[in-house]
């Protein structure tokens, strides 16, 4: 979708007014470079009807806060999964809708792999591990994991010190690692059931 498809007329008209060429040319680029990670960021955390909403209300923050964004690609993505956040905050609270952040893991496994019996033990495993993990555990990881972010972006991101993301970063991947050691063993198949397969 292209940000000018989000805007009426008299929007993009009023929100272009005082504005260099130049400043439209940097968000376009901007919104290019990002629209995707950060739609997948959102998406992770709402509803699929939801999340398109939510970008574009990042992104007209970025059009007004222009001057804020940091320049470069690297740095810009921290600081929009950051107004993302509130963005979020502000979207749940206005649906009356305080659910915990939701990441679907299972989602992001390549759909071309062969669904064996013990792959989709697995895969159970994981999303039981990953649900009994707490809203900020989830973050922390999907923060590295799923949109890439190395530990200082993703400190910015949350608001916190690099070394304080470190420590949630280690005490969440403590908590996955327990929580998959945790999962109950299989059942083992009766003798009776396998001869006669």
């Amino acid at each position: 979708m292209r940000w000018r498809d989000t805007q009426t007329d008299s929007e993009t008209d009023s929100m272009s007014a005082g504005r260099s060429s130049a400043d439209e040319h940097r968000f376009r680029e901007l919104h290019a470079r990002t629209y995707p990670d950060l739609l997948r960021f959102v998406e992770r955390r709402v509803p699929p009807a939801d999340a398109e909403d939510v970008v574009a209300t990042v992104f007209l923050t970025a059009w007004r806060r222009l001057p804020d964004v940091p320049a470069a690609h690297d740095d810009a993505r921290p600081w929009l999964y950051g107004v993302a956040r509130h963005a979020l905050a502000n979207h749940l609270r206005a649906g009356g809708r305080r659910a915990d952040l939701d990441v679907r893991a299972a989602a992001h496994l390549p759909g071309d792999v062969p669904d064996h019996a013990e792959a989709a033990g697995s895969r159970v495993d994981l999303a039981r591990a990953w649900s009994a993990l707490d809203a900020r555990d989830r973050e922390t990881l999907a923060l590295v994991a799923f949109d890439g972010l190395t530990a200082d972006q993703a400190a910015r991101v949350v608001g916190c010190r690099r070394s304080a993301f470190a420590m949630r970063l280690t005490r969440a991947r403590r908590r996955l690692r327990e929580a998959l050691d945790a999962a109950p063993a299989p059942a083992p198949t009766p003798a009776g059931q396998e001869a006669s397969r």
